[in-house]
């Protein structure tokens, strides 16, 4: 019953209310983002959700768009702002995404939304984490986050799948609040830790056919 009503009602009204108190902020990292971008304060990117249906995730944009010579973006750690990088250390680059949850893309609680590029590299097990909708926060998220191998933090997102509850969701958000105020497994470069999924597991050789 939670998970097929409760679940989606909680997130609704919760993201939604948070929205509301958090506007102000918002308001203002979106005016400052956009006079530092020169342009659009968000970020939008192609992701996989439940069912693995596409849709676009929103975040502050935190990296500027310069390039080298030949028009190639330069490498994540010299396109970070100042600004941006408080963002990213504070979370407040995930409050967007409290309008994902609203128009029901997302859930407040739920695995990652990762790369599209990386479907092909489930296992089937792994791909049970697209059998609800992904989350701003997880349980492998309070539990690690990127410090996380690959392995490990997939069969966490399955391990919550399995195991979804109301208790569950509150004991996750808790945690993620502690974190966040500790800034505890933040990873404020971009991809700064470990290797992504495709390229670590097309190396090992264990592409995945489901």
């Amino acid at each position: 019953m939670y998970l097929l009503f409760f679940k989606r009602f909680f997130d609704f009204w919760i993201a939604l209310l948070g929205f509301l108190i958090l506007s102000p902020i918002f308001i203002l990292i979106m005016i400052v983002l956009t006079y530092l971008n020169k342009g659009t304060p968000f970020f939008f990117q192609k992701r996989p959700g439940k069912d693995e249906k596409i849709f676009s995730i929103i975040k502050f944009k935190t990296m500027n768009d310069a390039k080298d010579n030949q028009g190639n973006f330069l490498p994540d750690a010299q396109r970070l702002t100042k600004v941006g990088s408080f963002i990213r250390k504070t979370s407040l680059d995930e409050i967007p995404q409290l309008l994902n949850v609203i128009k029901g893309d997302m859930s407040l609680i739920g695995p990652r939304p990762l790369f599209v590029r990386y479907l092909p590299y489930y296992t089937d097990r792994e791909a049970k984490r697209h059998s609800v909708r992904p989350g701003i926060t997880g349980l492998a998220q309070v539990n690690g986050r990127n410090f996380l191998d690959w392995d490990s933090r997939l069969e966490l997102d399955v391990k919550y799948v399995e195991s979804i509850s109301f208790l569950n969701d509150i004991k996750i958000a808790l945690l993620t609040v502690r974190n966040v105020i500790t800034r505890k497994d933040i990873a404020v470069v971009p991809g700064a830790i470990g290797k992504p999924l495709d390229i670590e597991r097309a190396k090992n050789e264990t592409t995945i056919t489901r």
